[in-house]
């Protein structure tokens, strides 16, 4: 059983192949695999796809990259679809400091609003960081994100603030770059992250994993990654495999 907690198959570059790679992915092991929304366009097609498959379920969400163009609107469609039974959480949202395309005042606005619903539904959140995890963590923890938590998506902060997320009710999720042959700090953390506090996922289409780093990334890599980390931590593969699904079902609230 393998729970893949991100990937973006409402994309683009899925457009003509995303009924293949959902099908693939089912013969390869897949379980389930969660389609994040992150604006208008996305949330419409993980919602579509959730529906359409029952090995599919989705986020809604407003990205930091894309924050500039939130409206109330916005915040009005994730309300729409929040209680949807194949919605499992609010996201990806967070704050993003490398792209720079979106203020960071109105990133903040925007994160706020979403943690805000997140509490009120009891949904957990799906958080995005990127050269921004101080803040991050300061914003979980003074918004009270504590209270539902959720999954540090693609984690590439510090091996010391595993802990502090940890302690917020963040689960660690890993993807391509633990797989990188010199990355040095997703390796350490998949060592040291306690094994009820991980999660996988492939944030396809981007950062294939090793072997097939700089190609389309596709949902079923994810078990690139799960063999990469059972390296690490010196563990069955396949009992990384349940482990991880079963924090993903216990996070979400999944009936099994």
């Amino acid at each position: 059983m393998i729970f893949n907690t991100h990937t973006h198959l409402n994309v683009k570059q899925f457009n003509e192949t995303y009924d293949q790679v959902i099908k693939d992915s089912i013969l390869k092991g897949l379980t389930k695999i969660l389609v994040v929304g992150f604006n208008k366009e996305t949330i419409e097609k993980a919602i579509m796809l959730a529906e359409k498959y029952e090995e599919v379920y989705a986020t809604v969400g407003w990205h930091p990259v894309d924050a500039i163009y939130a409206t109330e609107e916005s915040f009005k469609l994730i309300e729409k679809y929040i209680e949807h039974p194949k919605v499992l959480a609010v996201g990806e949202c967070g704050l993003d400091y490398h792209w720079d395309t979106s203020p960071k005042e109105v990133q903040m606005k925007v994160f706020k609003r979403q943690i805000e619903l997140a509490i009120k539904y009891k949904k957990p959140l799906i958080v995005h960081s990127r050269d921004s995890m101080k803040d991050t963590y300061e914003f979980l923890l003074e918004e009270g994100a504590s209270e539902v938590g959720g999954i540090m998506h693609c984690y590439t902060g510090s091996v010391e603030m595993v802990k502090d997320f940890i302690g917020l009710n963040f689960l660690i999720s890993l993807a391509g770059p633990v797989t990188f042959k010199n990355a040095k700090t997703p390796k350490e953390v998949a060592r040291i992250v306690p094994l009820d506090k991980l999660l996988v996922e492939t944030d396809c289409p981007y950062l294939a994993p090793e072997p097939i780093r700089g190609k389309q990334n596709k949902a079923y890599y994810v078990t690139y990654i799960l063999e990469e980390i059972a390296k690490i931590k010196e563990i069955d593969l396949n009992e990384l495999k349940r482990i991880t699904y079963n924090n993903a079902i216990k996070l979400f609230g999944i009936g099994e």
